[in-house]
């Protein structure tokens, strides 16, 4: 996939000024969406059912509260990872759980202990001893769905670190009415880039931009590691905020009955060289709903 023959990348150059559309094209990212199988195409992920875990580890559980729900497994050998533009493993398995409690129990990102313990990614090396597992008492899996996956581009949303270092002021906080991503002419940018997200939905991804639903995701997830109301904990958060990429994000899904409040998706975040170290206990969750 070529980043500039995409969509968005159309887009940008139909309804934005020169310059502004080489800036546009330059922000966009490589992401692996993930979809429904063609015909005889093999599984590249799946959501739900009951994972087969590493001999002698054992289910993630968040102590108090009770283990955690399995939401979904990722082939990385079956993801073109060069493509990306994150250091996603080339080979194994990556899965992810999140307790999917209700009131006190539920996780949030302004409660550290949530995050850490009320959800786990789990990297398998593929050449790990596998051991069949069911579902511990107090979980009812989600009915499993294979997935295909193809490349696509994705955009920054207007909070987007990088978007407003590339066309606002960060110290202005009502320079994105100027963004010419906020289409305020009605030229049709938006009807452009509402109908290429609706084309990929349910918007479940590896890598390249999270889709936010409630305001940007990344100072969410670097909440976690810096909480706190202090100057020195909200430059920290900054910071990491800058630095987070997405790991994954998981839609609600109709077809898995995954529905994460109303409308909502869970997202995964984790730094690059977190990442490129295989240290998935540094990676950072959200979750956002309408």
């Amino acid at each position: 996939m070529q980043i500039s023959e995409s969509p968005l990348a159309e887009a940008g150059r139909r309804y934005f000024s020169p310059a502004d559309a080489e800036t546009w094209i330059s922000l966009l990212r490589p992401a692996f969406h993930l979809r429904a199988l063609n015909d005889g195409e093999e599984p590249v992920a799946y959501l739900g059912g009951t994972p087969d875990l590493p001999a002698g580890v054992e289910w993630p559980v968040w102590e108090g509260h009770g283990p955690l729900g399995f939401v979904a497994a990722l082939d990385c050998a079956q993801v073109p990872a060069k493509e990306l533009d994150i250091p996603l493993p080339e080979s194994g398995t990556l899965l992810f759980f999140y307790f999917d409690g209700l009131g006190e129990s539920s996780v949030a990102y302004t409660d550290p202990d949530s995050v850490f313990n009320g959800t786990r990614v789990l990297y398998v090396p593929a050449d790990a001893e596998l051991v069949p597992t069911t579902a511990p008492e107090g979980t009812s899996p989600f009915p499993r769905l294979d997935l295909g996956g193809e490349l696509i581009a994705t955009a920054p949303d207007n909070e987007n670190t990088a978007l407003i270092a590339a066309y606002g002021d960060p110290n202005d906080p009502v320079a994105y009415t100027e963004y010419p991503t906020t289409d305020p002419d009605g030229t049709g940018f938006w009807d452009d880039l509402t109908a290429f997200r609706r084309d990929h939905s349910p918007h479940h991804r590896i890598g390249g931009y999270a889709l936010p639903v409630q305001g940007a995701v990344e100072p969410e997830g670097a909440q976690a590691f810096h909480p706190g109301k202090e100057e020195q904990a909200e430059q920290a958060r900054k910071e990491l905020a800058a630095d987070l990429v997405l790991l994954a994000q998981i839609d609600s899904d109709s077809r898995t009955a995954m529905g994460w409040g109303d409308a909502g998706r869970l997202y995964w975040m984790i730094r690059r060289e977190d990442l490129a170290a295989g240290d998935f206990a540094k990676a950072t969750f959200t979750w956002q709903c309408e």
